[in-house]
C-alpha cells in the first residue's frame, strides 16, 4: 500500500515514524515552512522524510491543478494528515483509493477546529486525547477511526500536554496500524455534544482579572513558553506572566489588585493568584523575588490597556 502524508509538528514527527516502520510506503510528504514568530521546539517530519529519501514539497495551497495532479500520480491508497496547518479541497480528499485520514489533537466531537491543546487547558479540562478520523471537506466532522485519551495534570502546559499527545498519536498509530494495512479499519460517526474552536492570537493572551484565579491560571499554563504568554499591564507596558498558581484565599480589594509582594499575590474575581514568574515587556523574565526588587508594585489594580 501507499501513501502520501501531509504533517508538521511533533504529532508529525512521530506518526510519520510510524508509518516509516509499517507495510504502507510514503510517497511524498507535504508540509510547510516554520512560522518566522512562532517558537520551533519540536521535531519536524521533514527532517524524517528527507532522512528517508522521501520527496518533501512545500506548496502554498493546494488548489493548483498542477498539485492535484501530483499527488493523483502518486496512486495513493490513504492520504494521511498529521497536524497539517491548510485544508485538503475535495480534490485531493477524492484520490486516494481507500480514505484520507487526519489526526486530531482531541476527543472528537469535542474542540473541533484550531489550537486543541490550548483550548482544552483555557476551558480547564481534566482529560484530552487523539483521534484518527475520515478527513470531509468541513473540519474534523468525519466518522472517527481510532481515539486515544490522556489525562490532563494541573501543571500541565500547552507544551507538556502537547508532548502528551504526541506519544498516545504514537500509540494509537501503532495499534490501528494492522487494520490499516490491511484496509479493514472500522469507523464510526461522531456522536455526542460538539464544540468547534478558532484560532488564537497573542492579543488573546490579556489577563482579565475578573476571572477566577483558577481560570486566570488555565489561560496562564496554555499560553506559556512556548506560545506568547499571558499578559497584563503595569507602568504602561504590557507585563506577562509566566508561571503562577491559583489560591482559594480571598483579600480586599478589586480584582487586579496587588494584596501581597512577598509572596506576590494579586486579587481575581475569585481567589487569589500567586504570581512566581514574570516579565516586563522590553525586559528579561525573572522570579517575583527579582521583579520585585527592581520594580515597586503598589496595591493599584493591575490591568487596563496601553
Amino acid at each position: 500500500m501507499k501513501a502520501v502524508v501531509f504533517g508538521y509538528h511533533e504529532i508529525g514527527y512521530v506518526c510519520l515514524e510510524e508509518l516509516l516502520s509499517s507495510r504502507i510506503s510514503v510517497s511524498a510528504l507535504f508540509t510547510h515552512g516554520d512560522d518566522p514568530d512562532e517558537t520551533i521546539w519540536f521535531r519536524t517530519p521533514r527532517v524524517l522524510a528527507e532522512q528517508h529519501g522521501i520527496p518533501v514539497h512545500q506548496p502554498e495551497g493546494l488548489r493548483d491543478p498542477a498539485w492535484v495532479e501530483a499527488i493523483r500520480a502518486f496512486a495513493p491508497d490513504y492520504l494521511f494528515s498529521f497536524y497539517y496547518r491548510h485544508m485538503l479541497p475535495k480534490e485531493v480528499l477524492d484520490i486516494p483509493r481507500i480514505a484520507p485520514l487526519n489526526l486530531h489533537g482531541s476527543l472528537l466531537p469535542r474542540f473541533r477546529g484550531r489550537c486543541p491543546v490550548n483550548w482544552v487547558l483555557i476551558e480547564g479540562e481534566k482529560q484530552t486525547g487523539v483521534t484518527l478520523h475520515v478527513m470531509e471537506t468541513k473540519p474534523d466532522v468525519g466518522d472517527i477511526v481510532a481515539q486515544e485519551a490522556v489525562d490532563i495534570a494541573q501543571d500541565d502546559t500547552a507544551r507538556t500536554l502537547a508532548l502528551k499527545l504526541a506519544a498516545v498519536a504514537r500509540t494509537l498509530m501503532k495499534n490501528v496500524m494492522p487494520a490499516l494495512e490491511a484496509g479493514t479499519f472500522e469507523r464510526r460517526p461522531q456522536e455526542g455534544a460538539s464544540s468547534y474552536y478558532g484560532g488564537r492570537k497573542p492579543e488573546d493572551g490579556l489577563i482579565d482579572w475578573t476571572m477566577s484565579a483558577s481560570r486566570i491560571y488555565d489561560l496562564i499554563r496554555a499560553v506559556t513558553h512556548p506560545y506568547p504568554g499571558a499578559y497584563t499591564f503595569f507602568g504602561g507596558r504590557k507585563l506577562f506572566i509566566w508561571n503562577a498558581v491559583p489560591l482559594e484565599e480571598t483579600a480586599e480589594g478589586p480584582p487586579g489588585a496587588v494584596v501581597s509582594v512577598s509572596p506576590l499575590l494579586v486579587k481575581a474575581g475569585r481567589g487569589l493568584l500567586h504570581v512566581t514568574s514574570l516579565q516586563q515587556e522590553g525586559e528579561d523574565e525573572m522570579d517575583a523575588e527579582r521583579f520585585l526588587s527592581r520594580h515597586a508594585l503598589t496595591t493599584n489594580a493591575l490591568g487596563g490597556r496601553i
